[in-house]
């Protein structure tokens, strides 16, 4: 049975996620409005029939009221995602943005609002491994940053908003991963591979971890979009990963092979990185300089160390969803498409390599 055709808001649509949501979108046969901040790079957008640009910014509530007009579904995916910067800056991008916005849904009359949360929202600042979690794990007492806080913020409120009419759901990817990805962790990692910047910093502990490629966590977002039945889903929150759980550090090791990288070099044992970064973070908030992230933090150490695995099934049971890609055919994909942009150094050199040696450093995968 067709999907009924929709006319669906996304944000972000400009960034990694975003843009695969506007394709999964069109290929489904629905109408794409796409929020786009001034003077962002909307050169791929205007290329794609059915797409209509909005120019507006969570900011201005009445560019989002524009935006909303007319559409039965919003898909938010839009975030401050990086792992320093002041409270302020976090709640207005993460916590108001998110509010303004799903008001103007409510307010123009869409049916559903999509929240792209993470499961960083439930991320503690002590806590050790932690597999097979699912949706009855609580949000802590005191989140990790302030990116895990507002994400968390921002998600209950989407939660709680839902009412009839109204359908409200978050969806809970972590580490999403595939092509066209310029920003996120693995051209990060990859980079810092390719320049033989990259340490073991895994102690030599295992570490598993869910991951989530990109087709897997916009066939996620549309089917609480679009088809899942809004009597089980509004006011829930769904993770949403890959079939497998993945051994971060031989991915990484596979990932480089797979490209022609070096593969992570010397391993740093876990108390050595723990005091690295915490140091690295004392001294990057005393230095003048602009506000670019510090070369190694806390948050990414403990995303790089810590074994996180998540439970799928409430999202197979209420949306529908299951995973249709493997690891290889993912990487496989993946190669192709870094071929096809010349290679390592040109798919990486719009990031900044990460970790380095002797001061290893990372970014925030949402």
């Amino acid at each position: 049975m067709a999907e009924p055709v929709k006319k669906i808001l996304i944000t972000g649509a400009t960034g990694f996620l975003g843009g695969h949501l506007v394709d999964g979108c069109l290929r489904r046969g629905h109408r794409v409005r796409a929020l786009v901040r001034p003077g962002s790079d909307t050169a791929r957008l205007r290329t794609l029939p059915g797409v209509e640009l909005a120019t507006g910014d969570l900011g201005r509530p009445d560019s989002l009221e524009r935006a909303a007009e007319g559409c039965d579904a919003v898909v938010h995916s839009a975030a401050r995602v990086v792992d320093h910067g002041s409270r302020a800056a976090f709640t207005a991008a993460n916590v108001t943005g998110t509010l303004r916005l799903m008001e103007a849904a409510r307010t123009a009359g869409a049916q559903r609002f999509i929240y792209v949360s993470s499961p960083s929202a439930l991320m503690h600042v002590r806590e050790g491994d932690r597999l097979g979690i699912d949706e009855s794990t609580p949000y802590p007492s005191r989140w990790f940053n302030d990116y895990c806080a507002t994400k968390a913020v921002a998600e209950q409120h989407v939660r709680a908003a839902d009412a009839p009419g109204f359908t409200t759901c978050a969806v809970r990817p972590r580490g999403i991963w595939g092509p066209r990805d310029r920003a996120g962790f693995l051209p990060k990692l990859v980079g810092a591979m390719h320049a033989g910047r990259l340490p073991d910093l895994s102690g030599g502990k295992r570490v598993l971890v869910s991951l989530c490629h990109v087709d897997h966590a916009v066939d996620a977002c549309l089917r609480a979009a679009v088809t899942a039945d809004p009597g089980r889903i509004g006011g829930r929150a769904y993770f949403v990963a890959d079939r497998e759980a993945t051994d971060l550090w031989p991915f990484l090791t596979e990932v480089a092979g797979l490209l022609g990288c070096p593969p992570p070099g010397r391993r740093i044992p876990l108390p050595v990185g723990r005091a690295l970064a915490a140091a690295v973070e004392t001294a990057w908030r005393l230095r003048p300089g602009p506000p670019a992230g510090p070369p190694l933090s806390r948050y990414m150490l403990a995303l790089l160390t810590r074994s996180t695995t998540y439970d799928i099934g409430a999202a197979r049971r209420d949306l529908g969803y299951e995973p249709t890609r493997t690891r290889a055919d993912g990487l496989r994909e993946l190669a192709r498409w870094v071929a096809s942009q010349g290679g390592v150094p040109a798919w990486t050199a719009r990031t900044r390599p990460a970790p380095a040696t002797p001061a290893p450093r990372g970014n925030d995968p949402r």
